[in-house]
């Protein structure tokens, strides 16, 4: 009967869970995975530090909505790498870091660059395991793609021991589960859609704020429909942003901290009220500003600040729930209101404001002259990684 390795097994089952991307460094005892994930058909790339592949690793994740993988070997190639658990953790990006660690026949005899490598993630990653044998792996590798890419997106990690890695079993006895489908849309019920609706039309001065939940989840058609079907001015953040054109005439980007301070009601569509929202406190806020949260995350509603009203699911999801909500009970914000004209007034005046920064041939040269030459350059579907 023939036999297959743990590298093999591992390469295979990442494959067949949907895993493209590997990052890493090998040496003992990753480097047959780093060729075994090559012959599966995986793109791997040989990266200069592993700190560089966990960050690629993550990154790719969030780009695809499948984990990427980081490989590396043991002691300071897998704490080299923590830093981009620590990324992806923050940022709730799907990745699987794989470490290799000694034997199990060594473990705590002072073996090569032993270290309390599981221990070292377990604050950084939704899983953790040290597979127990190699024919297990298909199992933990099942467990660790479905939790990295399931509820809030994040990082999850395998500890791989070296004689799990070059074990051997009779591959007619190794179970392969089935693929990982994406994760499910959850979706809201109806009762919570009229309510959410209920309070933007009871808001005076409303402001949705537009998150990276929202583009994680491609929820660009549903939240622009919805934009531009109720009128209502918006804010992205950081990595809000491009989910609706920055030059969209909705957006108060220009006018950011009017926006924020007058709000009475804020929408936040798969946004975090963290340090790059103030934490929704004054004096950046309103004392008291309501709240409308949708977030795939029940423990993120109620975050800094009370939740008026939840909505707990899927960004693009329940931005369609709202849509067809609005199909059937159409509204809009008022175009003349004097929200939306303070709005405008102030954007005019901080545009106006930086014009003549824009064309200053001074030297040395100013930072708005130089984003200038660079915004004449770039096409509007351009990528810019600051």
């Amino acid at each position: 009967m023939a036999e297959i390795d743990g590298a093999t097994i591992i390469a295979k089952s990442l494959k067949s869970h949907g895993v493209e991307y590997a990052f890493g460094i090998v040496g003992i005892p990753v480097r047959s995975i780093a060729d075994a994930m090559r012959k599966e058909g995986i793109t791997y790339v040989n990266m200069r530090h592993e700190q560089s592949a966990a960050y690629a690793a993550g990154t790719i994740g969030y780009l695809t909505g499948r984990p990427g993988a980081a490989l590396v070997v043991s002691g300071p190639g897998m704490t080299n790498a923590i830093s981009g658990l620590g990324n992806a953790w923050s940022n709730c990006w799907p990745m699987i870091l794989l470490g290799g660690s000694n034997s199990s026949d060594l473990m705590g005899k002072g073996a090569f660059q032993e270290a309390p490598q599981l221990e070292a993630a377990r604050p950084f990653v939704k899983y953790g395991m040290r597979p127990e044998s190699t024919g297990r792996l298909p199992f933990y590798i099942e467990q660790a793609v479905r939790t990295s890419i399931s509820g809030r997106p994040g990082p999850v990690y395998l500890d791989l021991m070296d004689d799990v890695i070059s074990g051997t079993v009779d591959e007619e006895l190794i179970k392969f589960p089935p693929p990982v489908k994406d994760a499910p849309r959850p979706v809201v019920d109806n009762a919570s859609v009229e309510v959410a609706m209920g309070a933007l039309q009871s808001a005076k001065q409303p402001l949705v704020i537009v998150g990276k939940g929202a583009a994680y989840a491609r929820a660009e058609d549903e939240v622009r429909e919805f934009i531009e079907t109720t009128q209502l001015p918006f804010l992205a953040s950081p990595m809000g942003r491009g989910v609706v054109p920055d030059d969209h005439p909705l957006s108060v980007g220009a006018a950011r901290s009017l926006a924020l301070q007058n709000t009475d009601l804020i929408f936040l569509i798969g946004a975090r009220l963290n340090w790059i929202m103030h934490f929704g406190e004054p004096p950046r806020f309103k004392e008291g500003v309501r709240v409308i949260q949708l977030d795939i995350s029940p423990e993120e509603i109620g975050s800094n600040i009370p939740t008026e009203v939840p909505l707990i699911g899927d960004a693009k999801a329940v931005t369609g729930q709202l849509n067809a909500y609005l199909k059937e009970h159409p509204w809009q914000y008022p175009e003349e209101s004097t929200w939306r004209t303070s709005i405008n007034k102030k954007i005019e005046e901080n545009v106006a404001a930086t014009a003549p920064m824009l064309v200053d041939d001074a030297k040395p040269m100013g930072y708005y002259r130089a984003l200038r030459e660079i915004d004449d350059l770039l096409p509007d579907d351009g990528m810019l990684i600051a």
